[in-house]
């Protein structure tokens, strides 16, 4: 799916099933009329069971229409609220919110992941929430099973525990590890490096190179030119998923 409005970057998601048994993940991208742009949110379902494909759609829908000036922070905790309520499932969870400065700010649980690509340079913004990174930071062994154990998720994770970051530049790529641990960082340089791609050859890519998850890729394309606004966006709703969950 590609989305452009007049005065808002070009964006596209594309997402497949991979060989699990149903497709987990699941986006949301929100702009209230009148507000200073579009609010991103990717989740993905801990789990494959429809639950967990639930519990995804309510996080991406939860957190993308929280209001853009109570920050990335209150949207994380806005679908934890809604995933508590709504669904017995969890999920892993990114959200980018637009800042002032033309860039985004960030907040995460899990191993849902944040990059920003200017066109050339590919940064990653968050640190994976999973048992491999804490043993990791801490100089301690890490074995390949502990690279899939998240440390938090969107119903059990504490305000305190919500990772964020911040880009200046308007490029962002909001990942599921469907896709960022079978291309890992040069493999999706390769990608966007190529003219007109974005999210659908991300996850071309991923299931190429051997991905056995459910592979998800929300991409913003970065600004050449600052357009002007001359109208308010009414609500560019894309919360209602559409990539096949279970119902």
């Amino acid at each position: 799916m590609s989305t452009t409005r007049p005065g808002y970057p070009r964006w596209h998601t594309a997402s497949a099933q991979g060989p699990r048994s149903l497709n987990a993940d699941a986006v949301g991208a929100y702009a209230a009329a009148g507000g200073p742009g579009i609010a991103f949110a990717l989740a993905d379902g801990v789990g494959d069971d429809p639950a967990a494909a639930r519990a995804a759609r309510t996080a991406a829908a939860a957190a993308a229409r929280t209001p853009v000036h109570k920050g990335p922070i209150e949207a994380v905790l806005a679908a934890q609220r809604a995933v508590r309520e709504q669904t017995l499932g969890d999920a892993v969870l990114v959200v980018a919110m637009p800042a002032a400065h033309g860039g985004y700010h960030i907040a995460w649980v899990g191993d849902a992941r944040a990059y920003s690509w200017d066109g050339t340079t590919l940064s990653r913004l968050t640190t994976d929430h999973t048992l491999a990174e804490f043993f990791r930071a801490r100089h301690q062994p890490v074995t390949p099973r502990m690279e899939h154990v998240v440390t938090t998720s969107v119903r059990t994770a504490e305000a305190h525990e919500i990772g964020t970051a911040e880009t200046t530049g308007t490029g962002l790529l909001l990942t599921s590890d469907g896709v960022h641990k079978p291309l890992t960082g040069s493999g999706i340089r390769a990608v966007l490096g190529r003219p007109g791609t974005g999210a659908a050859e991300l996850v071309e890519a991923a299931l190429t190179r051997g991905g056995s998850d459910n592979a998800t890729a929300l991409y913003v394309e970065p600004l050449k030119v600052e357009l002007a606004r001359t109208e308010p966006l009414e609500a560019a709703d894309s919360t209602t998923v559409r990539f096949p969950v279970a119902a």
